[in-house]
């Protein structure tokens, strides 16, 4: 009967990211034209009909399968807690190779990095001193966003694409080139955060890899937009792992390759040297306190890299840095004020691409509302905690129970 119970759930979940998956074409860019097919021609013009000219059923539609997300986001992680659930990594690599064929619906990221690629393969100049902006010719400009910019990311993100890029005539296989980096790399994150999981805290390995693959900014920054924020965490959870094992000369080997894609992660590198203190000198490692640590200055990359990415000392707060956070809160996901504060951060951050969404157009005080967002869900969550604490819980029935 469990068997089947996890079956139709998974059924019901899959038909969520299958909606999700659907959506993303509501999204198209109305100067991009993905296929010449006559027949994906009237199917795309139809999705964009609903994004760029129903916005208010678009809106409704996104929320509604944001909602759902979390919904189903919440019974996983009760059934994970309770021992209740099996099967996981199917429904993850199903998940992954549903969105890998989505639609990059909510950055424009993804182009930026294959026109950097470009600049080199098919341009042969340096991104680094060269931007979209210096071939006006290239058709790729119809439809980019940030074309202003010059290369802003490390040297390795670069000896990563380049390869991918050599397709860049022929854009739909590119474009999908780049999506697989991102989808191989969350499924490669998941993968050795359960092991991590496994080797240091065992009973939390299934809750953990719930938590991080399930999450739905996760699904959408990693799966959908496709930032390569997650190829950076990839390699830093690789380097964990190994480091964990003891394999000290590929541990940061692999973590210099993260800090060589996108800067944040040389934040690790003092708790990497520590732990190599301590495992060499054979002393007892506290895991937990290890893993917090590292959950704290992630979250500072968060916030050093908003304000390194805004204009005029105000910060840029973006859904996608959190998954720096994120993905390194799972190691201590047993812990519930981290469990709450992720899941509504999580959900505020997905929230503010709703004004975008209905009106089309950032607003101009779209920072303040993010960092309003950002603190409503701290309190949120922080509240939540307290009204969960067992002494809370023990006071609100004892009240009830004498009324």
């Amino acid at each position: 009967m469990k068997v089947k119970v996890n079956i139709l759930l998974y059924i019901s979940y899959l038909i969520v990211v299958i909606g999700l998956f659907l959506y993303s074409y509501t999204q198209v860019d109305l100067n991009l034209t993905l296929s010449q097919w006559s027949i994906w021609q009237v199917i795309q013009k139809f999705f964009q009909h609903i994004g760029y000219f129903q916005r208010p059923l678009s809106t409704f539609f996104y929320v509604v399968i944001i909602s759902l997300l979390f919904l189903f986001y919440f019974l996983f992680i009760r059934l994970a807690k309770v021992g209740k659930i099996r099967g996981i990594w199917g429904l993850i690599i199903a998940i992954t190779i549903i969105l890998t064929f989505s639609y990059n619906a909510f950055s424009y990221d993804l182009f930026n990095y294959m026109f950097d690629a470009k600049i080199i393969t098919h341009y042969h100049q340096n991104p680094y001193q060269h931007k979209a902006l210096d071939y006006p010719g290239d058709p790729m400009l119809s439809f980019m966003h940030s074309t202003h910019r010059t290369y802003p990311y490390g040297p390795f993100w670069l000896i990563l694409t380049a390869p991918l890029s050599l397709g860049i005539n022929f854009f739909l296989p590119t474009f999908f080139l780049f999506k697989s980096l991102t989808s191989l790399s969350f499924i490669g994150t998941a993968f050795f955060i359960n092991k991590i999981l496994k080797t240091v805290s065992p009973q939390n390995r299934i809750l953990g890899t719930i938590f991080f693959a399930l999450n739905p900014i996760v699904l959408i920054e990693s799966l959908v937009s496709s930032h390569n924020d997650i190829v950076m965490i990839f390699f830093a959870a690789l380097g964990l792992y190994l480091l964990v094992k003891k394999s000290y000369f590929f541990s940061f080997l692999f973590l210099f390759l993260s800090i060589g894609i996108k800067f944040a992660t040389i934040l690790l590198l003092p708790v990497f040297i520590y732990i190599v203190i301590k495992q060499l000198k054979n002393h007892v490692i506290d895991f937990r306190k290890v893993f917090m640590i590292i959950f704290i200055l992630m979250c500072a990359s968060v916030a050093i890299t908003s304000f390194a990415s805004g204009s005029n000392k105000n910060p840029e707060l973006q859904a996608w840095y959190f998954l720096m956070a994120f993905t390194f809160a799972v190691l201590v996901a047993q812990k519930r004020i981290v469990l709450l504060l992720t899941i509504c951060v999580s959900f505020g951050m997905l929230v503010s691409y709703i004004p975008y969404l209905l009106k089309g157009e950032w607003p101009k005080d779209i920072v303040d509302l993010k960092i309003k967002l950002l603190i409503y869900s701290v309190a949120i969550g922080y509240l939540l905690f307290i009204l969960s604490s067992k002494r809370v819980l023990s006071v609100i029935k004892h009240i009830f129970s004498s009324i």
